[in-house]
């Protein structure tokens, strides 16, 4: 029992962490998979993108286009560059949410680089394409009827670090 505990207790952030991913639950995107025949609604969300980095990792990191009109259903590609300025390959990982944390469950990414950790050589630029979709149940959600605009953030930090570590608490202890 004791050794299932602890087995159970080193788990409980990787499995919240994809608990949120699945559900949305915290402002967290959905991952999907696929869309088939989604439906693509007249009304529309502006989308925009929030960029940061933590201090231990040494990148800079930006949207590559301003915030984007999005037609409920429709699918987007977006891309973001980050730029190692380093003088040593580094690994980083992202982690991500929509405000307001009620419209996360319906933010559905197809793909996306936070979910991996991805190197980049000493000096070097790398592009990261994200695809996405706003479910149509949104337009269902009566409480979401004035929300004419969503935030997409991401914040890097470096791979295996305590600065990862403690962003991870944080963000599933909320």
């Amino acid at each position: 029992m004791v050794v299932f505990m602890i087995g159970l207790t080193c788990l409980s952030i990787p499995l919240y962490r994809l608990y949120c991913q699945v559900t949305g639950y915290g402002g967290q995107p959905v991952r999907s998979d696929e869309v088939s025949n989604i439906q693509i609604l007249d009304r529309e969300v502006t989308v925009r993108f929030n960029t940061d980095v933590d201090s231990a990792l040494p990148w800079s990191f930006q949207s590559d286009q301003p915030p984007v009109k999005v037609k409920i259903g429709q699918e987007v590609v977006v891309s973001f560059t980050a730029v190692n300025k380093s003088d040593e390959p580094m690994a980083g990982s992202a982690l991500f949410n929509v405000s307001p944390p009620s419209a996360g469950k319906y933010f559905h990414k197809t793909q996306c680089f936070c979910f991996d950790y991805q190197m980049i050589a000493p000096h070097q630029t790398a592009h990261f394409p994200v695809v996405f979709y706003i479910d149509p149940e949104f337009d269902q959600e009566t409480q979401l009827d004035d929300l004419t605009t969503m935030t997409l953030s991401y914040t890097f930090y470096r791979a295996e670090s305590p600065e990862l570590d403690r962003a991870l608490e944080v963000f599933y202890n909320q």
